[in-house]
């Protein structure tokens, strides 16, 4: 029974928590992220390197290196090559730029479509809610002008 209890009060406790909204909206957050990322990884990949590659001569920079030692044979054994590979971050740095710019782009396309549906909502004219007191007080209005009208008679 005891463990029953623990098991029934840790769901309870979890759902207390995904219940308070920021579980669901961190979830949310994921899952419209992870959408978002390959949004940008297929304009960066298909759009973008493309022409980029078209600029560059089809350069890759992942290759670039400094050889501080060069490969070495002794006794049949080979030695590796010491190189700075100062090429893939080069190539990391410019994929940055591209992606960083790519989602700039993106925020700056959506921010003025929400500008301009935010326009289109303030030129409607909003007609401010009506309290229940207002209500009242208008309905006790006209039926004060209804009585001092019906006591006045026709005008002429």
């Amino acid at each position: 029974m005891e463990v029953r209890n623990k098991i029934g009060g840790f769901f309870s406790e979890f759902w207390a928590f995904a219940a308070k909204g920021n579980a669901i909206q961190l979830a949310i957050g994921v899952v419209l992220g992870a959408s978002f990322g390959a949004i940008v990884t297929a304009l960066v990949n298909d759009i973008i390197t493309p022409f980029i590659t078209l600029a560059t001569h089809n350069a890759d920079f992942s290759s670039w290196g400094y050889t501080l030692r060069p490969a070495q044979v002794l006794n049949g054994t080979t030695t590796p090559a010491v190189v700075v590979g100062y090429g893939p971050l080069l190539q990391a740095i410019i994929n940055f730029l591209i992606v960083g710019l790519s989602i700039f782009l993106l925020f700056k396309l959506f921010q003025g479509v929400a500008k301009r549906f935010q326009h289109q909502e303030a030129e409607k004219p909003v007609e401010p809610p009506v309290s229940t007191e207002e209500k009242l007080l208008s309905e006790i209005r006209d039926l004060l002008k209804e009585q001092v009208t019906s006591k006045k008679g026709p005008t002429q």
